[in-house]
């Protein structure tokens, strides 16, 4: 198979450097139209975006579109990593206002049990309620036994509060592999990756926040931003709950209709392995 390099890029991950910078590397359209990624350190993983997804599924896909067919509209996924925090009730109040669905990527510790409440308002609003892992830790760097751990209980917890368990998981920074593929697969789990980043990490302007998205929104994209309260000596992340009524309305007036990951993937559904990048 031959490969050509894509025009647009990876996503950041959240300790870019030049020193550890990600390749990707696009197939040509073959079966499924799949993207190869190599990541330094990794073996090469293949992702695949929502319209492979889409076209492979064809009429016989059973994935529910709620009320959106994004074979027809002009689909966007608005995704949350971090939470639940203080914040998240002002977040969803501005989601249940604004009549956006979400994908939230919780965590664990200090998180999904400090805040179940949330967790189950989350899935009563009609958001996808989906793992960050427990603690954080970058699956690349630790064994295979670690890595069942930080996938398996976010997930116990969240069956607990909610009754289902989540079949949607995104490694922190983005960092995957083929042993993290692996055990992903023998536990149920896709993993998720994104198209777009406001890297509102490093910023407290919202006005940086939303213009950095809608620069990078395009049909079919996963936006990534975060839930997080952050600490005293923490460079970003208090713009972004002041951003988000902005991004909505400009999305809405471009023609985006907002949905959660397993929407934008109908009438496909996720596939325990497989990892999805617009």
């Amino acid at each position: 198979m031959r490969f050509i390099r894509p025009r647009r890029p990876l996503p950041a991950r959240h300790d870019a450097s030049p020193a550890r910078t990600v390749r990707r590397w696009a197939a040509l359209p073959v079966a499924g139209l799949a993207i190869a990624l190599a990541l330094t350190g990794c073996t090469r993983v293949e992702t695949t975006s929502p319209d492979t997804v889409r076209q492979e599924a064809g009429k016989t896909g059973k994935g529910d579109f709620g009320s959106v067919d994004c074979r027809e509209a002009k689909c966007i996924a608005l995704t949350f990593d971090a939470g639940p925090s203080k914040n998240t009730a002002r977040l969803l109040d501005v989601l249940k206002d604004k009549q956006v669905p979400a994908t939230f990527f919780l965590l664990g510790k200090n998180h999904v049990e400090r805040y179940p409440d949330m967790v189950k308002r989350m899935v009563a609003e009609g958001h996808e309620v989906a793992s960050h892992t427990w603690s954080h830790k970058i699956l690349t760097e630790i064994d295979p036994k670690e890595i069942r751990e930080e996938l398996s209980r976010p997930d116990d917890a969240i069956e607990r509060i909610t009754g289902r368990r989540p079949t949607l998981m995104r490694p922190p920074q983005g960092r995957t592999n083929d042993t993290v593929q692996g055990i992903a697969r023998e536990m149920g789990l896709s993993e998720v990756l994104w198209s777009v980043t406001a890297k509102d990490y490093e910023t407290n302007d919202p006005d940086v926040i939303t213009k950095r998205v809608l620069d990078q929104a395009d049909r079919d994209g996963i936006i990534l931003l975060h839930d997080v309260v952050p600490g005293p000596d923490a460079k970003g992340y208090r713009g972004t709950l002041r951003a988000v009524p902005g991004i909505i309305d400009a999305l809405k007036q471009r023609g985006f209709t907002f949905v959660t990951v397993p929407q934008l993937l109908a009438p496909g559904t996720p596939q325990p392995g497989t990892v999805y990048r617009p």
